[in-house]
């Protein structure tokens, strides 16, 4: 059986437009910080490196299964790109220049750090890329979020966020900090910007 996350998983990954509040488990991820302008070579060259291994892995995962009740599923669909996102100029958060951000790919909860390990191997000996180097395999933890479906250009994400931000109020919920998380629904380099999909997410605690 094959996992399709977009199937199986719609409680995270089919949120709305309106806010919701969601408690997240554990999550594997490959992960891959970075700082800067979104919109710079630097960016780009370290999503190519995440999916360079993701789809080994991917590969590897199926090689190393058989389609069995112990095991659940034999293939599984990858997981969309997310993004960690912070500042280091606050005051202004438009400031492109000053974003930090860790972006990463879901991994499937079979996947182990071992399996990781032998294909980030194979990849540096037949795509080799000095950023694989910065490479690491995580398990995060989330927990008690809002988050809601944002459509339209990134550059128009404040409005949503406001929205988020109201209604973790009404819910008597507080924002943990000013991190967010930013799930990428469709591809960028293919999508109008009018026409993307992304799920923001925030950390919250009860007041």
């Amino acid at each position: 059986m094959k996992h399709e996350w977009k199937k199986h998983e719609k409680e995270i990954y089919g949120a709305t437009t309106k806010p919701q509040v969601i408690r997240l488990p554990e999550q594997k991820f490959i992960t891959i910080a970075g700082m800067g302008d979104p919109n710079e070579a630097a960016f780009s060259e370290r999503v190519g490196v995440l999916y360079s291994l993701a789809f080994p892995i991917k590969m590897a995962f199926k090689r190393s299964v058989v389609d069995n009740t112990e095991i659940g599923c034999n293939d599984y669909t990858v997981y969309p790109l997310e993004g960690q996102w912070t500042t280091t100029n606050p005051d202004d958060l438009q400031d492109k220049a000053s974003f930090e951000y860790i972006l990463m790919i879901r991994q499937s909860d079979y996947i182990t750090e071992a399996l990781f390990q032998e294909t980030l191997a194979e990849v540096k000996k037949k795509k080799p890329h000095a950023l694989l180097e910065q490479v690491n395999f995580e398990t995060r933890q989330e927990g008690l979020c809002v988050q809601a479906l944002h459509k339209g250009s990134f550059d128009e994400e404040p409005a949503t966020f406001t929205k988020m931000e109201q209604f973790a109020q009404e819910q008597k919920l507080q924002r943990s900090h000013h991190e967010h998380k930013e799930i990428y629904l469709n591809d960028a380099r293919k999508t109008a910007p009018e026409k993307r999909k992304t799920i923001l997410r925030f950390q919250v605690v009860e007041n």
